[in-house]
């Protein structure tokens, strides 16, 4: 199934608090919600880029030759991971312990512990199968990164081994004489020379390892390992031997890259995430995101937002956005807009050089996203403002810009692209194009002239100017119901929202959970995709049935939040509607 993003770009526009809740499961939703839902603002903000306010300090880690994680785990126990987060009520009614057991029987857990357990055997080691289950149950550090598909996939694990040292060095003795395990270099920590080892399992699999002390480092793709003194570039991997060497030494590495404090004794699981991850790729177009971390100790999870600092901070005022979101969305993100120019941007999107200097000038306040149950995922209302009350004097630009950036190319139209209809009446002011695509929600049949469609559906992509507030979607239906709130015709979010809060997030799990399970059903038609549909039906559609039994929640900072440097970690609240 596409993404919605995806689907958009393919022919379409070319443009956790830790306050007194009531219970974890009443911040887990968001936490959820947040992860996809800050990904997907991002493709929305792509001309409201701002570069940050300065660079960060260089890092040990890169100094290193270690380059910076997509994401770190910090857990007192690998091993009780998956059962620590099924203590939240929320996720344990939506995951159930299959996900727990999953990851006991995974095909590469279950293949590296087969090729240890082969080893210990026929090497006579006098070593029991409990080991093998204790390693998994140590405090331990993980850094993770993407893949080429942007998925986290590559890892580096350090683990405090404690009184299991002495027990795994009979493991490295049998390296010369073993198909499996051998030593692939050596490694200098201090006055010692450390070995490093291979270890192959489930025929084409490898990782690294190497162990000092109390300390083991594990790289679980050998091709992430370089050394510059063999003359490999670091464009080759993302680790080197000092990094190793520093990490044996007992170095803790990780936790500057993600600007966090000293982990507590009382946490026992701590998860942080970059925003290069939640933001697919578009995180330059929302610099003040740095990442998203959710905190385990004896009272239960909590959550943070890390935020950057940029040049001329706009206002955190997220008010305007919801006075114009009609009401009924299914989630909702909200951003502060950069008031600095990026002409180079719309410029490359096709806009008049002039046009994009007048327009990035005159975008003020914030912008946010929303998705309704009565549309699509990959068709969400953008609302921005702009700086003027009388805003009509930017029509023409406004006109032009739509026209240069929202279009595909119409085999079956004389122009190439179908004409922009431009509509006015009183404070409204309305730009829509029809455009052919299989993801709209229009069918071909229904066009005013269906041959000139190319394709089975299109979409009428529209922007509209109610006054100082913009409006964008590619489903017009959403932006006639945004005319339709601020006309005070129909009632906007803001009816529903608390008052006189820095809310950032909103997610109504009902209306959620029945957009969710339109888009599966839709991307599984039942005669071409018989297993999954049912698997769907099956497996999925009641957890959807769950997750739409939950309650309405915001999101909300501290009052007057601002980011004050580089990786500044605010406390997010979650509150019950």
């Amino acid at each position: 199934m596409k993404s919605g993003f995806e689907k958009m770009s393919e022919n379409t526009v070319t443009s956790a608090v830790d306050t007194p809740a009531a219970k974890p499961s009443r911040r887990w939703p968001l936490l959820l919600a947040g992860l996809c839902l800050v990904a997907g603002v991002a493709g929305g903000f792509g001309w409201l880029l701002l570069k940050p306010k300065a660079p960060p300090a260089e890092l040990a880690s890169d100094k290193l030759g270690l380059s910076r994680p997509d994401a770190l785990l910090e857990t007192h126990s690998l091993s009780q991971l998956p059962k620590d987060l099924l203590t939240v009520p929320f996720l344990k009614a939506t995951l159930t312990e299959d996900f727990v057991f999953y990851y006991e029987t995974h095909a590469d857990r279950l293949g590296l512990i087969g090729s240890l357990r082969r080893i210990i055997y026929e090497h006579d080691l006098k070593l029991q199968d409990s080991l093998i289950e204790a390693l998994f149950d140590q405090p331990a550090d993980v850094a993770l990164w993407r893949g080429a598909d942007g998925r986290l996939k590559d890892f580096l694990l350090v683990m405090d081994r404690g009184g299991l040292a002495k027990l795994l060095e009979p493991l490295a003795k049998v390296a010369l004489d073993d198909t499996q395990l051998s030593q692939i270099a050596e490694i200098k920590v201090g006055g010692d020379t450390v070995p490093l080892y291979q270890l192959t399992y489930n025929a084409s699999k490898a990782l690294l390892f190497a162990s000092r002390g109390d300390k083991l480092v594990v790289l679980s793709n050998p091709a992430k390992y370089y050394d510059p003194e063999s003359g490999a570039s670091e464009e080759s991997g993302h680790v080197s031997p000092q990094a190793f060497a520093a990490l044996l030494n007992g170095e803790k590495l990780f936790p500057e890259a993600f600007g966090l404090p000293a982990k507590t004794p009382e946490t026992k699981q701590r998860l942080s995430v970059n925003s290069s991850v939640l933001a697919m790729g578009y995180q330059r177009f929302i610099p003040n995101f740095a990442g998203l971390r959710f905190d385990m100790d004896d009272k239960g999870w909590h959550s943070y937002l890390a935020m950057d600092e940029l040049e001329n901070q706009p206002d955190f005022d997220f008010k305007p956005v919801w006075q114009a979101m009609p009401l009924g969305a299914s989630a909702c993100v909200t951003l502060p807009v950069a008031a600095e120019p990026q002409k180079p941007l719309l410029v490359k999107l096709g806009a008049e050089e002039a046009v994009a200097q007048t327009l990035t000038e005159h975008v003020a306040g914030a912008a946010g996203l929303c998705w309704y149950a009565d549309s699509r995922l990959y068709t969400p209302l953008l609302v921005a403002s702009l700086k003027d009350e009388d805003s009509s004097k930017l029509d023409g630009d406004l006109g032009k810009l739509f026209g240069s950036m929202v279009g595909a190319f119409e085999a079956n139209v004389e122009e190439s692209v179908f004409p922009v209809v431009e509509k006015q009446e009183g404070e409204n002011h309305v730009w829509q194009r029809q455009v052919s695509s299989n993801f709209g929600p229009y069918a071909a049949k229904t066009a005013e002239n269906p041959d000139a469609i190319s394709g089975k559906a299109f979409m009428k992509v529209s922007l509209a100017r109610h006054g100082s507030t913009l409006l964008f979607s590619l489903d017009d239906k959403l932006v006639d119901k945004a005319l339709g709130t601020l006309d005070k015709r129909f009632p906007p979010m803001a009816d529903v929202l608390p008052k006189d809060v820095l809310m950032p997030i909103y997610f109504g799990p009902d209306s959620m959970a029945q957009l969710m399970q339109q888009e599966t059903l839709d991307s599984l038609p039942q005669d071409m995709e018989p297993v999954f549909y049912n698997a769907a039906q099956t497996y999925l559609i009641p957890k959807l049935r769950t997750l739409g039994g939950y309650g309405k929640y915001a999101l909300t900072l501290p009052e007057g939040s601002e980011p004050d440097g580089h990786w500044q970690w605010l406390p997010l609240e979650w509150k019950a509607l």
